[in-house]
């Protein structure tokens, strides 16, 4: 059974920081790619980072970039995404999604709760 369980969001002040963690369960791990979205309240889902390849190459969105990193460890089968300097609007319930490099199955976890407020 497929799961991908996100966790470590919660209730931070601006200018604080948040690791949001992703246990992956079900599939080999090492031959997907990972990646993070966000949905805020009102808003489409966007992509925040993702991590690729044996080399664990990463893209992130522009606003994100220089205050979010992406990593995974494959021997935990666990993406990380490491957010600093959060702001208001970083505000939205973030997503793990897991894409095969080979085959077009696609996974999505439940998603964890990031609110940013004074």
């Amino acid at each position: 059974q497929v799961q991908l369980v996100e966790s470590g969001g919660g209730l931070v002040q601006p200018g604080g920081s948040l690791r949001l963690s992703c246990a992956a369960s079900g599939f080999t791990f090492d031959s997907y790619a990972m990646t993070w979205y966000r949905q805020a309240p009102g808003k489409e889902r966007e992509l925040v980072a993702t991590i690729r390849g044996a080399r664990g190459n990463t893209n992130y969105a522009d606003p994100v970039k220089g205050r979010f990193t992406i990593s995974r460890d494959n021997a935990k089968n666990t993406v990380y995404l490491q957010m600093n300097s959060l702001k208001p609007e970083d505000t939205a319930v973030y997503y793990c999604n897991a894409q095969s490099v080979w085959t077009n199955r696609n996974y999505w976890g439940q998603g964890t709760q990031v609110t940013v407020s004074s």
